[in-house]
C-alpha cells in the first residue's frame, strides 16, 4: 500500500514539463481551486510553492505541474513513480472566489496554464460562459490543451513565434474580447509577472476586474517569513495568506520582479551545481 506523499503516476508533458499525481488524501479532500502546497524534497533542501493543478478526493490524488527552471525542480523531475516526497504541507493560500458572473475570460501564460486549469473548471460550473486563452513560446511547451477544450466554450490557443494557433500574445486575443459589444465580466490571468502585468493593462481601460495569481518568493507559506510580500493598491500584503489572487489593477507588478531577482545569481550557481551533480551520477551508474 503506498504511503502519503508517494508518486504514482509521473509523466512529462515537454522537454522541462512535468506532472505528478501525489497520494495525499487529506489534501486532495479539503483543497479548492486557486490553492497551493509547500514542497521539501531533502532535509537541507528548499521549500518550493507549487498550485495544486488538480484534486481526486475519491483516491486521494492531488496532481502537480512543474517546470524545472531550478536546482529544486530539476531534483524533483529526478524523482521516479513509487518515490516520496520528503515533506507536503497544505492545502495553503485562500481559494478562488468562485461565482456566477457571465463570461468569464481564463488567460493563462507557459506553466501558468496548470493552476489556471481547476480555476476555469470551478467557473463553468458554477454557470459561467468560459473563454480560455492559453499562450507559449512555441507548440512543444503548450499544455493542457485538452484539458482545456473540454470545458471551454471558446478556446484560443497562441505562440509567440507562430508555430501553433495564433501567432500573437496572449494580451491580442484578450484585447480582442475586451472590445467586443459584450466584454467579459471578469478575467483570470496567470503566468510569468511581466504577462500578467500587461494582461491587467490590456484589461484597465475597458473596466473589465482581473485576478492575478502571484507566485513570489516564499519559504514558511503560513505569513511568518514575510519573503512573499508585495504592495497592492499602496499597501503590503503576504501572497502566502493574503492570496495568492489579487486584482491585478492594483499589484506593483514592478516592485514584485524586482525583488524576484534578488537571488538571481544564487540560483544560477546552485542551478549550474545541480545540473554538474546529476551528469556525475548519471555517469556512475553508467559504470556500474
Amino acid at each position: 500500500m503506498n504511503q502519503p506523499n508517494t508518486i504514482v503516476e509521473k509523466k512529462q508533458l515537454s522537454d522541462d514539463v512535468f506532472r505528478f499525481k501525489v497520494l495525499s488524501p487529506l489534501i486532495a479532500e479539503s483543497c479548492r481551486p486557486g490553492q497551493f502546497i509547500i514542497l521539501q524534497i531533502s532535509d537541507n533542501g528548499e521549500r518550493i510553492p507549487l498550485t495544486i493543478a488538480d484534486s481526486n478526493a475519491t483516491q486521494g490524488l492531488i496532481t502537480l505541474i512543474f517546470q524545472t527552471v531550478g536546482k529544486t525542480t530539476h531534483l524533483l523531475a529526478e524523482l521516479s513513480e513509487g518515490e516520496t516526497i520528503l515533506n507536503l504541507v497544505g492545502p495553503l493560500g485562500k481559494p478562488t472566489h468562485v461565482e456566477k458572473v457571465g463570461t468569464v475570460v481564463c488567460v493563462g501564460g507557459g506553466i501558468g496554464v496548470a493552476p489556471l486549469y481547476p480555476i476555469a473548471k470551478a467557473m463553468k460550473t458554477a454557470g459561467n460562459e468560459l473563454i480560455v486563452i492559453i499562450g507559449a513560446r512555441n507548440r512543444q511547451l503548450i499544455i493542457l490543451e485538452e484539458e482545456m477544450r473540454a470545458i471551454a466554450d471558446e478556446l484560443i490557443v497562441c505562440t509567440d513565434d507562430g508555430s501553433y494557433g495564433e501567432k500573437a500574445l496572449v494580451t491580442a486575443p484578450l484585447k480582442r474580447l475586451c472590445e467586443n459589444t459584450k466584454k467579459p465580466d471578469l478575467a483570470i490571468a496567470i503566468g510569468p509577472p511581466i504577462m500578467m502585468k500587461f494582461c491587467a493593462e490590456t484589461t484597465r481601460p475597458y473596466q473589465v476586474p482581473t485576478v492575478v495569481s502571484l507566485n513570489t518568493i516564499m519559504i514558511d507559506g503560513t505569513g511568518m517569513c514575510g519573503g512573499c510580500r508585495v504592495t497592492v493598491g499602496g499597501k503590503t500584503q503576504f501572497v502566502c495568506v493574503d492570496g495568492p489572487e489579487f486584482d491585478g489593477h492594483l499589484v506593483d507588478f514592478n516592485n514584485m520582479m524586482q525583488r524576484l531577482k534578488s537571488y538571481k545569481q544564487h540560483e544560477h550557481n546552485a542551478h549550474e551545481q545541480c545540473h554538474l551533480d546529476i551528469e556525475i551520477k548519471k555517469q556512475a551508474v553508467a559504470k556500474t
